[in-house]
């Protein structure tokens, strides 16, 4: 960043950078770090306008800049874009994705590639060019949605899996590297949330609201309301600021019951 630019920034005290922020869970939880009072960048692979214009309408501060969050030059770019405006970045929220259902014999290389490059290549890329600023500044909070897919196997989700334990891989390995630097990484693993990505996979025929509501002990969907809130726990330093590479399921039960459907639907 010039000094022109660090010159120019808009003051503010502090600013959260969340990915995949124009539906669902990425919404929501741009939405509760704006009422939190953060200051705002959107990521997305389409422009966000929605989600912008909400935040805006909350009164706070917020831009957006689209593009692949694979790509190098785009993380580079939102890193510097984001120094630009605010000449700082405290909180960096790696929650784009992108699911795949298909048996692993069926699963072609290149659907493989983009999954591993969208939900793992991509959180590495950003985290090492916005954490670079954290680092600088010896402060700042990286949280990873991750999912219960990476603490188990689920069948026909090979490429999604291995992305998402690959990514609480990444989040332990940056936790270690880089707590005694002052910023902490963690990641939430959500259960199955009621989004639109969930549509997209109940459309495909790959399972139904009770194939999960009668697996939760809590015999509900997760809402992105849920996820937001262990995110903005995670991002608060006053709240978890001795919390480091914890892999945070936020499941309603689902890995902590092993018991059978019969018996868990007894107790209810």
């Amino acid at each position: 960043m010039s000094a022109n630019s660090a010159d120019n920034a808009v003051a503010v005290s502090a600013v959260a950078v969340v990915t995949g922020a124009a539906q669902g869970i990425g919404r929501r939880v741009a939405e509760v770090l704006a009422a939190r009072g953060y200051a705002m960048v959107l990521a997305d692979l389409r422009e966000p306008t929605e989600t912008l214009a909400a935040l805006r309408g909350q009164g706070a501060a917020a831009f957006a800049l689209a593009g692949d969050v694979a790509s190098e030059p785009y993380a580079a770019e939102l890193a510097d874009r984001a120094l630009a405006e605010y000449g700082r970045i405290d909180v960096l929220v790696n929650n784009a994705g992108v699911s795949l259902l298909r048996p692993a014999e069926e699963t072609t290389a290149q659907q493989w590639r983009r999954v591993l490059d969208v939900n793992l290549t991509g959180p590495f890329l950003l985290s090492r060019a916005l954490g670079a600023a954290m680092l600088a500044a010896g402060s700042g909070s990286i949280v990873n949605i991750a999912s219960i897919a990476g603490l188990h196997g689920i069948a026909d989700r090979a490429a999604y899996n291995a992305s998402k334990h690959g990514l609480i891989g990444l989040t332990r390995t940056l936790a270690a590297e880089w707590g005694g630097r002052g910023v902490r990484v963690n990641a939430v693993c959500p259960g199955w949330v009621k989004t639109e990505m969930d549509a997209a996979d109940q459309a495909s025929g790959g399972y139904t609201d009770a194939d999960i509501t009668d697996r939760v002990p809590m015999g509900r969907f997760a809402a992105p309301d849920d996820i937001a809130a262990a995110v903005a726990f995670l991002a608060d330093p006053a709240a978890s600021g001795f919390v480091n590479g914890v892999a945070l399921p936020v499941d309603g039960g689902w890995t902590a019951d092993a018991s059978w459907t019969s018996l868990r639907l007894r107790k209810r």
